[in-house]
């Protein structure tokens, strides 16, 4: 037993001065939380968490998640020590270009790292998120004597993470729904970057939690591996709620004249701390990055016997799942897989003069409800807008604890927790998440949309009530900058339909987008159909921007007028203004600008032809569109808060009329 408990000891003393030496080497990062959380991840790592170095993709593996990101050498070091495909050099390697360990812990970069975290609080949501889904794959897919989804989510949370207002929505969403595969760990070590926490919160995080919905349990020294097992079990027993285990630690453990400090938190030690920390420890020799054979060997011996059995009894039970149940199985290898069910297109709604002539986010809707029952994947609903939003399915049940597999997700008015919480239900797969929400709330989750960008996960958001066109709500819900502003993030596609034609396609793009989220922007007011007849077809949305009316007497246009959304019906509008004026133009449909940044030169050249100049028009900041105008174009957007009226007057008041559109033309024509 003494052997044992000295192995413990000196696997876990592994990874704190892992964690010294990288940060020291990379002369930046954050030693203090590894050094003080290595007890954690150990018995974590070893002796709780099913997960199997050799597959990092295993379906039923748990996951884990720490929110704490900037703790990353916590992790590093854990998954090196565990058997990832994580080498000592890789850790050498700590926040250099091109690394498996970059300064914070990215998803797809290291294996066995399951999301991207370092923004405080996302982690927390995320794993949300990777938890409600596991529930509700469970609930479909698993049978009386066949149980193929069956695995806990896990994460460590600082201080930071739960002083972020994110952590309230996301803990609040978790306790109501009632998630008791969710595990949390909240390392309670009383200092943050600034100093001691008491500076800036004073909060009970236990009752606030209790509150919540959660069981609250405590560790009282993260150092007694044999408390932190007897948390677990307590956790594991409570199967109706959520659980956080308050874990008491001292960052920088082992510092002789750091620990307990802020000074522990986000710099190197320095060579003569180490050294001294190292002394403390007893750890020799002191030369960087010592890894004791020893140390591995035992770490790596309970992963095997623990997360890489588990792996192949999963595989033995998923085969005879497959033999009862083949239709289920090959349908929940589908999902898994993320491919679209076959001949889903088929349902798609179609519009015409008759039924065209509605909002975007009506058009949206009835999508939704025409496919949901062909895609299960698509699981979603809104920030408590669901009936302004249109994103729910009729009929179908709100996904509860009760009703574990229901179709509708009622996220409240937690806007930044509905963003996380897809990320972590796209991350977990087997999903397709959507949530909804007013377009200028868009701010309310930029991060999380950010992440899911930069993860390049396949999330989608229906961004409804776009524009002034909302009307009397007036300029605290009237968009202008959201646009441009969604825009300038990387990996993130934004389509704004003109009207229920091309709402359909913008659909058909977001389902099957590969590799990043999708934002639809909608509008509240009506827009009317438009008859397509001699005109550029919809699909053309694809391409981000197509020609959607030439000059009717067949001439070639002397200007191109560029839209998006409802403002493509004010250009038609103007082509027609000129048309008997004698003035012959192009109107272009562009509902993404990203997906025609995408195409080759020999497609813009043919939707925006060399020489003839352009004039766009979108009820929005004007950044967005003076890459396509160019120096002699002009672009008639909004650079102004909007105002509180009917939202004739105000296209009227900023505009954006067709008479205006007319003029710009006639202008730049000269």
């Amino acid at each position: 037993m003494a052997d044992s408990a000295a192995l413990d000891l000196l696997a876990i003393n592994t990874v704190r001065t892992l964690a010294m030496d990288a940060v020291q080497a990379a002369d930046s990062g954050h030693p203090g939380t590894p050094m003080a959380l290595a007890p954690l991840t150990y018995a974590l790592f070893t002796r709780h968490l099913r997960h199997a170095p050799s597959n990092p993709r295993w379906q039923d593996r748990d996951r884990f998640v720490l929110s704490a990101g900037h703790a990353s050498m916590l992790l590093y070091g854990t998954l090196f020590l565990s058997g990832y495909d994580l080498s000592l050099d890789d850790l050498k390697q700590f926040r250099q270009w091109g690394s498996k360990t970059p300064g914070h812990p990215e998803v797809g970069h290291t294996p066995g790292v399951e999301t991207t975290t370092g923004p405080l609080g996302q982690g927390i949501a995320n794993a949300v998120g990777l938890a409600l889904a596991e529930r509700s794959l469970a609930a479909t897919f698993n049978r009386p004597e066949h149980a193929v989804i069956d695995h806990y989510t896990w994460f460590i949370a600082g201080d930071g993470c739960l002083m972020e207002g994110l952590s309230h929505e996301a803990a609040s969403f978790a306790g109501h729904q009632k998630l008791g595969k969710l595990i949390g760990f909240f390392d309670d070590n009383g200092i943050s970057i600034d100093g001691r926490t008491d500076l800036t919160c004073s909060d009970d995080t236990a009752r606030r939690f209790e509150a919540y919905g959660w069981q609250v349990l405590h560790v009282a020294d993260v150092n007694d591996l044999a408390a932190i097992d007897r948390a677990v079990a307590a956790a594991k027993a409570d199967t109706q709620r959520p659980t956080l285990i308050i874990t008491k630690s001292v960052i920088g453990f082992g510092s002789p004249n750091r620990a307990g400090t802020a000074k522990a938190h986000g710099e190197p030690l320095g060579k003569d701390e180490i050294a001294l920390t190292k002394q403390a420890l007893g750890w020799t020799p002191a030369e960087p990055f010592t890894v004791p054979e020893a140390a591995v060997t035992h770490w790596r011996a309970q992963v095997t016997a623990g997360g890489e059995q588990a792996q192949k009894d999963w595989m033995q039970r998923f085969v005879a799942y497959t033999k009862a149940h083949p239709a289920e199985a090959k349908e929940l290898g589908r999902r898994w897989h993320g491919d679209l069910p076959a001949k889903w297109e088929s349902h798609l709604p179609t519009f015409d003069a008759a039924n065209g002539s509605v909002a975007t986010r009506a058009a949206s809707g009835a999508v939704i409800n025409a496919v949901a029952p062909h895609v299960p994947e698509l699981l979603g609903g809104s920030a408590d807008l669901a009936g302004s939003n249109l994103t729910i399915v009729k009929g179908a049940t709100g996904c509860s604890a009760e009703h574990p597999d229901g179709r509708n997700l009622y996220f409240g008015i937690r806007e930044h927790a509905m963003g996380a919480i897809m990320n972590g239900m796209a991350l977990h797969g087997g999903f397709i998440p959507y949530g909804g929400t007013f377009l200028v709330f868009a701010d309310y989750m930029r991060p999380a949309i950010r992440l899911a960008a930069l993860m390049g996960q396949h999330v989608i958001y229906v961004f409804t009530h776009d524009s002034i066109g909302l009307g009397e709500d007036g300029p605290t819900h009237q968009p202008i900058e959201h646009l441009a502003a969604l825009r300038c993030i990387p990996n993130l596609l934004v389509v704004r339909p003109a009207d229920a034609a091309e709402t359909v396609e913008a659909w058909r793009v977001a389902l099957e987008h590969k590799g990043g989220p999708v934002a639809l922007v909608l509008s509240r007011q009506k827009v009317p159909f438009i008859d397509r007849t001699g005109r550029g077809g919809a699909a053309g949305l694809a391409r981000g921007a197509y020609v959607l009316a030439d000059p009717a007497d067949g001439t070639a246009p002397r200007a191109v007028i560029l839209s998006s959304g409802s403002e493509v019906a004010i250009a038609l509008e103007a082509q027609q203004a000129l048309a008997a004026e004698g003035i012959a133009t192009r109107v272009v449909s562009a509902p993404s600008l990203e997906l025609f940044a995408r195409q080759d030169a020999a497609w813009w050249a043919a939707v925006l032809p060399d020489g003839v100049p352009r004039v766009a028009i979108e009820a929005a900041h004007p950044m967005s569109w003076y890459r396509w105008v160019g120096s002699t174009g002009a672009v008639l957007g909004i650079e102004s808060f909007g105002a509180s009226a009917p939202a004739p007057r105000l296209y009227a008041e900023y505009g954006l009329t067709a008479a205006r559109v007319a003029g710009a033309v006639k202008a730049v024509l000269g």
